[in-house]
């Protein structure tokens, strides 16, 4: 799987980034030479190692600093006609996380993780023919197709779901993106049903953000929130600190509960953020929990 939550060292240092471009070569090499077949199988490689080094980079600078180049060869490798479902889920993850952690104007955040949801959309098409146009289908069409997306599949499933919840996120002013939270929220449970390994934590957060988006009172679940943001914890052995910045940010400050929210915080800012494939995020996530522990007293 190549999920950008949760997996080797393209990226991971300034030394090591020319390696990058003797990758780009190759590839180029490999399409004026009509090797089509190899070339999707180095593509889906290189992206797969790609999401690895992002997730154990130490620097987050370096990434916002370096991301936009990867994301061009991704877009160079994912044409019209692309249908590899491994490249196409790595744009989509990439795009997202860029979006939706690593930019702060909110109208960048928005064009990024279109672009994100995009690719999930592709990516989910390109493994499952009955998941096409899935804008254009009713909510009953919606739920059959979402169904019959098997466990072979899951990783495009969680692309979609992923890049499609990151679109909403960054459009919440939107009543037309909060719209699609109840079809969000149907494609990742559907995740969760298939054996989903090492997706299940994250996939739980993103299913406790996706209920703590909005108060009870405008359609939103906060309880069932919570529950889900308690799975990953679990699911993480406590190791994805970014699940309980957002059990602070999307629960705690919901309900203003303040000292849920400043245990959580601080137990984030006690624990150690060098965790395999999670690294990037752990570091991402104590930032985030200064910044909450800092506005809390404007805030409650």
């Amino acid at each position: 799987m190549i999920n950008i939550r949760h997996h080797l060292q393209l990226l991971s240092g300034r030394r090591r980034q020319p390696a990058a471009f003797v990758v780009v070569s190759v590839i180029a090499t490999l399409l004026t030479g009509g090797c089509s077949s190899i070339v999707e199988k180095v593509s889906s490689d290189m992206a797969g190692n790609l999401s690895d080094a992002i997730l154990n980079q130490d620097d987050p600078e370096l990434v916002r600093e370096a991301l936009p180049a990867y994301l061009l060869l991704l877009d160079s490798l994912n044409g019209p006609e692309t249908d590899s479902v491994g490249t196409l889920s790595a744009a989509a993850q990439l795009y997202a996380a860029y979006g939706a952690a690593l930019v702060v104007d909110p109208e960048r955040a928005k064009i990024l993780t279109s672009r994100a949801r995009n690719y999930g959309e592709r990516a989910l098409c390109a493994a499952e023919k009955s998941a096409c146009d899935l804008d254009s289908m009713d909510f009953d069409g919606y739920t059959q197709a979402i169904q019959s997306v098997n466990e072979r599949d899951v990783e495009a499933l969680y692309s979609y779901s992923l890049s499609s919840l990151a679109w909403i996120r960054s459009n919440s002013d939107d009543y037309k993106a909060l719209a699609d939270l109840p079809k969000v929220e149907l494609a990742l449970q559907h995740v969760m049903t298939l054996n989903p390994g090492d997706l299940a934590a994250s996939t739980a957060m993103y299913l406790g953000i996706l209920n703590t988006l909005r108060p009870a009172a405008l359609g939103g679940d906060p309880e069932a929130g919570r529950e889900w943001f308690l799975q990953g914890i679990e699911l993480s052995d406590g190791k994805d600190l970014s699940i309980k910045v957002e059990y602070a940010r999307g629960y705690a400050r919901l309900l203003y509960e303040r000292e849920l929210h400043d245990q959580l915080l601080n137990e984030v800012l006690a624990t150690d953020v060098e965790q395999p494939d999670l690294t990037l995020f752990n570091l991402l996530a104590r930032e985030q929990a200064e910044l909450l522990l800092a506005s809390g007293d404007e805030y409650f």
